[in-house]
């Protein structure tokens, strides 16, 4: 009975073996977007234009900023070159799956994100933070104190910032304003008060806009991520990626860009 019983075991095990091996294979010989990508010769990156320091569009199909930067040094190490894709925030998530083979420009990541797509190690850690008029920074320290019926808070469609704005800002003056290029003229002007955004944009825009200061960039309400979109289900391409990346931040080279854009 015993050996009988082992024979059977044995016999589970090979079959079980033989299983993992043909997955193993079959996993190997999938096609991934990678090979795609260098048969194709380029690459395809959906990217806003509206996020500096990440991404800005300047017309006639030219882009700057960080991202755009790392997508011209990622497609350099695949012997390809870049194709951007201008997308929204609205529609980022749709145009990624249809059109591209990354989705770059400052993208945070969030759940409901990777529900449709997978994403790159983080390469900034970043947060929500005020950008306000200078004179006004000692009064909007906190989300109670920007959380007034008297505040009025301006805010960009279809991204984590109109989402944080909604779930924290229920007494406030909320405004969607459409255009994240010429938002932050809107408070200089005294047409609105406080803009909540990622710190590394508040660094940035108070640069570009003397009279506006961001509020406790080092403490941000909350603690978010910089990373890249790639396709769901593609390990080999998503693990390509990720190598490029932490090989470029530990060369600093991701550094040396970083620095360009935001000092």
């Amino acid at each position: 009975m015993k050996k009988a019983a082992l024979a059977m075991l044995g016999a589970l095990a090979g079959v079980l073996m033989h299983v993992g091996v043909a997955n193993a294979q079959s996993a190997a010989a999938a096609p991934s977007r990678l090979d795609d990508i260098v048969s194709r010769g380029t690459i395809r990156a959906c990217t806003t234009g509206d996020y500096k320091p990440y991404s800005f569009y300047k017309g006639d199909g030219q882009f700057e900023g960080i991202d755009i930067d790392m997508a011209e040094s990622l497609a350099k190490s695949l012997g390809v070159k870049v194709e951007f894709v201008k997308t929204s925030w609205s529609n980022l998530m749709n145009d990624f799956v249809a059109k591209c083979d990354i989705g770059i420009g400052g993208v945070s990541p969030t759940l409901e994100r990777q529900k449709h797509a997978f994403f790159t190690q983080a390469y900034m850690i970043d947060g929500k933070t005020p950008i306000v008029r200078c004179d006004d920074v000692n009064k909007y320290q906190t989300v109670a104190q920007i959380d007034q019926p008297s505040t009025r808070v301006i805010v960009n469609p279809g991204g984590t910032n109109e989402k944080f704005a909604k779930q924290y800002f229920t007494h406030a003056n909320v405004t969607v304003y459409p255009d994240n290029v010429t938002i932050f003229k809107q408070i200089l002007a005294g047409k609105a008060d406080v803009m909540v955004t990622d710190a590394s944009e508040t660094l940035l825009q108070q640069k570009l806009n003397p009279g506006l200061c961001s509020v406790h960039p080092d403490k941000p309400f909350q603690y978010g991520e910089k990373a890249w979109l790639v396709p769901r289900g593609d390990v080999a391409f998503q693990q390509y990626v990720d190598q490029w990346l932490h090989l470029a931040r530990a060369t600093g080279e991701y550094q040396a860009i970083s620095d360009k854009w935001l000092k």
